[in-house]
């Protein structure tokens, strides 16, 4: 099993309890070993502290304290999520993905957004099923007029569609909050899953697009999933390696951003399979395990694909394609690779239409600074801004512990890795529209913050504590604004607009609070509106015009800006907000001007 150097920092019946933690956190320890260890380290538990009732006492309120802790944890981020759908209008994907999963639900057609494979709204689907809304068949718009009809022209009710889309994508975030919690504690113990939980629950950017009824979350948390079953089969590849294949394959059915995963995906599968046959047959030889190993990441691979498959076959068997929109042509090595993709065809027609939006010369906004096309370094940048200050410390602390505690140091490429190249695949992406694109970023190092309870220090589950705790308070003040959220070094939510725009701020979420606000402090008063989302003002009861279509002179009253476009506000709409006076906030998203 191999020589353990276990630190304790408690003494007596805590400190046994903890040797016994470490032992069944130690790689390649099987049940029987575990109970033998454990029963080896129990002498070394000072003599007056092996009462009879002394040990049953302390493991009785680690029954149920844990579980209760991982519950109230879940329940708190659950709150926040289900408040969040409730009060918020859809923003500027959502009616895409509803309209398409309504699509496939009803007429069983691959027509719109084939830029996203079927998964993720086949899972949101479920909501809108329950919902059981009116569709029209006869509809023959483009996607983003598909998602309004439905919402806003078709009879039906768009807050209580929007619910009942929304839920499935929450279950799935407080799911993967589960798998965050199991992964650290399987590292680290049960303090250490539980920081990783508190840190996950507690995370801006995961509440906030947990809530949505969009796919960076699923797609994030199906490969954090795959990560974690690979661990696992480090000890029973013949049940985790092919449901790891079955959760990659998840994330590649959901959102084709998964694809640069796929390389570290099968290496990690080779590797546990590689650590599990050299555990359990040392004389082995070593041509043999390394075919098994290759083996083991060929069926992740295989596997993969076919949930692919079957996810456009769930959707229509026939695999009929009919794409509504313009397909581009891919030249070069992109073109070669998506040719060779075993993938059905509205998957590669898919690709090239996600290569097409790469060439599109975007606008973004980075800290005042309104460019056009990408910067490398902007996710890195939106991350810093957005991302609780604690959580930044745990994060790094959670990676150098990982790399440098000997016994953590096989899990360092299981998270790091992944998250790496994930990360630098969001980079050269040429969208810098939100952290979204990054929101593995706190799944993944969450677990790897966890594990920063494993030093030797005896401060480190307090100190861990007290920045968890950070993490909540700043959390919490954000309520029930965790779209706009960032940390206190840059301002909080209110100052978010000054250096961030898009997804980072405002994103359509805020209409509905929009409507209220007008009609509670400035009722009858003329409005001109400049909104970035996809709601339909006059349907919350918002009267107003665009006052770029009118005379200066004749705007007069409330000119009311969505923060995304003030940002990239030029020419008419620049002077009409530099000669007004800002008088209100609506969701720090919006802002209401008086002229």
């Amino acid at each position: 099993m191999g020589r353990l150097r276990i630190s304790s920092r408690r003494r007596g019946a805590d400190g046994a309890a903890e040797r016994m933690m470490a032992l069944e956190r130690h790689s390649g320890t099987t049940p029987a070993q575990v109970s033998a260890a454990a029963s080896q380290a129990l002498p070394d538990t000072p003599d007056a502290l092996k009462t009879p009732d002394a040990q049953p006492s302390w493991s009785s309120r680690r029954r149920w304290l844990v579980p209760l802790l991982v519950v109230v944890l879940l329940g708190q981020m659950a709150v926040a999520m289900v408040t969040t759908a409730l009060q918020q209008t859809p923003t500027i994907d959502e009616p895409v993905y509803v309209g398409a999963a309504a699509e496939y639900l009803y007429e069983h057609r691959l027509v719109h957004n084939p830029e996203h494979p079927p998964l993720g709204k086949l899972v949101i689907g479920t909501g809108v099923a329950l919902a059981d809304p009116q569709v029209d068949g006869s509809f023959t718009g483009d996607q983003g007029r598909l998602g309004r009809h439905l919402l806003y022209e078709s009879g039906n009710d768009p807050w209580r569609l929007m619910l009942f889309a929304r839920l499935p994508v929450i279950v799935l975030t407080l799911s993967f909050g589960l798998i965050v919690f199991a992964f650290a504690r399987e590292l680290a113990g049960a303090v250490g899953g539980l920081a990783a939980l508190g840190l996950y629950a507690f995370s801006p950017d995961v509440i906030a697009h947990g809530s949505l009824a969009t796919l960076d979350v699923p797609t994030a948390g199906f490969v954090l999933a795959s990560v974690w079953l690979l661990w696992r089969a480090r000890h029973r590849p013949r049940r985790y390696v092919p449901l790891a294949g079955v959760a990659l394959g998840a994330a590649l059915a959901t959102k084709m951003s998964a694809l640069a995963v796929v390389p570290v995906v099968a290496a990690l599968a080779a590797l546990s399979v590689w650590c599990a046959r050299v555990s359990a047959e040392p004389a082995e030889p070593r041509r043999r395990t390394l075919l098994r190993a290759v083996a083991g990441a060929g069926v992740v691979v295989v596997v993969a694909i076919g949930v692919v498959w079957a996810s456009y076959l769930v959707v229509d068997p026939r695999l009929r394609w009919a794409p509504q929109q313009h397909v581009p042509v891919v030249h070069g090595l992109r073109g070669l690779v998506v040719d060779l993709l075993p993938f059905p065809e509205a998957y590669r027609d898919g690709m090239r239409v996600q290569f097409g939006f790469e060439n599109h010369p975007w606008e973004g906004f980075l800290f005042g600074r309104l460019y056009t096309g990408s910067l490398w370094y902007y996710l890195p940048a939106a991350l810093l801004v957005k991302t609780p200050l604690g959580m930044l410390a745990l994060w790094a602390a959670g990676a150098v512990v990982l790399v440098a505690v000997r016994r953590l140091r096989p899990a360092a490429p299981y998270l790091l890795v992944p998250t790496a190249v994930l990360l630098a695949s969001a980079m050269l992406g040429s969208r810098d529209f939100g952290t979204r694109y990054a929101v593995f970023v706190p799944m993944f190092l969450a677990v790897a913050a966890g594990c920063a309870v494993a030093v030797r220090w005896r401060c480190a589950p307090v100190a861990v504590g007290a920045l968890v705790l950070f993490v909540a308070v700043s959390s919490l003040r954000t309520y029930p604004y965790y779209l706009p959220y960032s940390n206190e070094a840059f301002g909080g939510p209110a100052k978010t607009r000054l250096r961030l725009h898009d997804s980072n701020v405002d994103w359509g979420q805020d209409l509905g609070r929009l409507a209220d606000r007008l009609r509670e402090r400035y009722p009858g008063e003329r409005v001109w509106l400049v909104y970035k989302g996809s709601g339909v003002p006059s349907y919350y009861g918002v009267r107003a015009t665009d006052p770029r279509r009118a005379p200066a002179r004749e705007v007069r009253g409330l000119l009311v800006v969505s923060d995304s476009a003030a940002a990239k506000a030029t020419g008419r709409l620049a002077e009409l907000i530099d000669s007004s006076r800002p008088i209100d906030t609506v969701g720090h998203s919006i802002t209401i001007y008086r002229r």
